[in-house]
């Protein structure tokens, strides 16, 4: 099996009772990935965002890199499995407070649609939570439907706009 490359996205808006506040809980599963899954080989900052959705709590927010033998359908089982791990729950509401979510945003074998996957996210260029640390890490990487930069599309997602009159 060759290897890949991954572009993670972590966020967290819910103690852990082990592992400690939001921050504790993203930096923890960033230091949990590595060797599991395959090697870290960058990692943003971990940065406080808005939540989406019902939830009222605050997010802390990070992307990694990481070079892996697994394949894409491999990462997700065990992405799911190490946020079963470290106490998620997958049910009830979406986008409901959460002790952990792991989500692969990009892969460097580009596009894939599979039951419960997509790569690229679906949603990632919507998301400044997601696209601010990762273009931090990842500023090259090219998103295979748009042909844009990671760069780029943090830049058209926060660029200033006219105020409408």
């Amino acid at each position: 099996m060759s290897t890949g490359y991954y572009l993670i996205a972590l966020g967290s808006n819910q103690r852990h009772p082990r592992l400690g506040s939001p921050r504790e809980m993203v930096s923890a599963a960033m230091d949990l990935l590595d060797g599991a899954l395959g090697e870290v080989l960058a990692r943003s900052p971990i940065i406080d965002s808005a939540p989406v959705g019902p939830s009222q709590r605050r997010y802390a927010n990070a992307a990694l890199v990481m070079e892996s033998r697994l394949d894409p359908a491999e990462m997700l089982y065990s992405l799911q499995e190490l946020e079963a791990q470290l106490g998620r729950v997958r049910r009830g509401q979406r986008w409901r407070a959460r002790v952990i979510d792991l989500d692969i945003i990009l892969w460097s074998g580009g596009i894939v649609h599979a039951p419960g996957l997509a790569i690229p996210h679906p949603l990632f260029r919507e998301r400044a939570f997601v696209l601010g640390p990762s273009a931090a890490i990842a500023p090259d990487w090219r998103d295979p439907l748009t042909g844009l930069s990671l760069l780029q599309l943090h830049a058209r997602l926060t660029r200033p706009r006219p105020t409408p009159r």
